[in-house]
């Protein structure tokens, strides 16, 4: 009995370790031929200056035309800077309130706005270094606007119902007095590495204007190679850009970072596809033909919510959708593509497939995603989910800079 116990355990002990080496080979098998997340190469980079927060305000043209302009400081051997982008925000919000007013509630007021508001202050009233004007009035360490900006909608409504039947002057003094309260009163005058300046003259003191820059989109409902008034609700400032074919603006971006210049970036981040958290942003296909061979064999056993989620899987690179003029326009029309954020192109990479994408640098700051406050946008995405590109004009290719006549006096 004892020994038909001891060869018992043996045998038992001899499958035990049979099974652990098959269950450890099969693990070992599925570890490598489990599919690997995205993996990118950088082919072009353009130095751009840290990654921002702007927290929990509707702030990011502010941050992605001023992070822009910061990199195109760098570009031209002027230094690192960290410019406010309250600043900008907080003399927006006086012209806003002026036009508002005069259009009799009729137009857009909120926290919105595109890259072009910050070149035309930047004209109008200079820029200030954030040191000097960070905005932030409350105990918190980011801009937090949400009362902020719903004081202001109820003050101007107010003064456009005008009980009173006629406008005093004592409603821009009132209204600037609440922007003082939450943001701060703007310095006439300060010091910034031992030097005086006033806004303007700090803003004049570079090789720069707000004059040398260009947006361009590319839309058939106004005709190419003209620029049109940008018809989307955050253009309070009714600023245009130029319009040209699609092929030929994903051209001008692949130029201008090829040639050291960084891209400011109006698009459209809604897209289920546009995953922040993991990094990327894709045109997934949805179409099942273009599934590979295991994915198609398992669809039939899949169950709908399932299948959908097969396409935005994005544990391995995904074959996109084409993207061409008339699907594009088609989305935007449709208000599938609509001006959602504002952010920062710094350069050009590919997946492992070879597939091209694009650096984008965001102001939702670092923590908790995984390229710490940049992510990969596909050539897909881009061109189906780009608003508008801003440039400085020299990046733009002398063709299209000629066909939009960027040099005519």
């Amino acid at each position: 009995m004892k020994k038909l116990i001891r060869y018992s355990t043996l045998v038992l002990i001899g499958v035990a370790v049979s099974v652990s080496s098959l269950n450890g080979q099969r693990k070992k098998k599925e570890k490598e031929e489990a599919p690997k997340g995205y993996e990118f190469t950088m082919l072009t980079s353009v130095p751009a200056t840290s990654v921002k927060d702007q927290h929990r305000s509707g702030t990011c043209w502010s941050f992605a035309a001023v992070s822009f302009i910061e990199a195109e400081l760098m570009r031209t051997g002027q230094g690192e800077h960290d410019l406010s982008e309250m600043f900008f925000v907080r003399k927006a919000y006086e012209m806003k309130a002026e036009k508002y007013v005069r259009m009799q509630g009729k137009g857009n007021f909120g926290p919105g706005g595109l890259a072009m508001d910050v070149m035309r202050i930047w004209k109008d009233d200079g820029m200030v270094p954030n040191e000097v004007y960070d905005g932030v009035t409350t105990n918190d360490s980011l801009p937090v606007h949400g009362e902020m900006d719903g004081v202001l909608n109820a003050y101007v409504d107010a003064v456009i119902k005008n009980r009173n039947r006629e406008l005093s002057s004592a409603w821009k003094v009132g209204y600037m007095g609440i922007l003082d309260a939450y943001l701060g009163t703007v310095p006439v005058d300060f010091t910034y590495n031992g030097e005086e300046f006033t806004p303007m003259s700090f803003g004049s003191t570079t090789e720069l204007s707000p004059d040398q820059y260009v947006s361009i989109g590319s839309f058939t409902h106004h005709p190419f190679y003209e620029s049109f008034l940008l018809e989307i609700p955050d253009n309070w400032l009714w600023s245009t850009i130029g319009n040209v074919p699609l092929d030929e603006m994903m051209t001008l971006l692949d130029h201008a970072l090829e040639n050291g210049y960084t891209v400011c970036w109006d698009a459209d981040v809604g897209e289920r596809s546009y995953d922040w958290k993991k990094g990327v942003a894709l045109m997934p296909s949805t179409e099942i033909e273009d599934l590979d061979g295991l994915e198609r064999a398992r669809w039939d056993e899949l169950s709908e919510s399932e299948q959908q989620a097969m396409f935005y899987d994005f544990s391995t690179p995904k074959k996109e959708r084409s993207i061409n003029q008339e699907n594009r326009q088609e989305m935007f029309d449709n208000y599938r593509t609509t001006d959602d954020h504002l952010m920062h192109i710094t350069g050009i990479a590919k997946d492992q497939a070879g597939n091209k994408f694009y650096l984008v640098k965001n102001s939702w700051g670092t923590g908790n995603h995984i390229y710490k406050g940049y992510h990969y946008v596909s050539e897909a995405y881009m061109r189906a989910k780009t608003i508008f590109f801003m440039v400085h004009k020299e990046a733009v290719p002398d063709d299209t800079a000629q066909k939009l006549n960027l040099w005519h006096p």
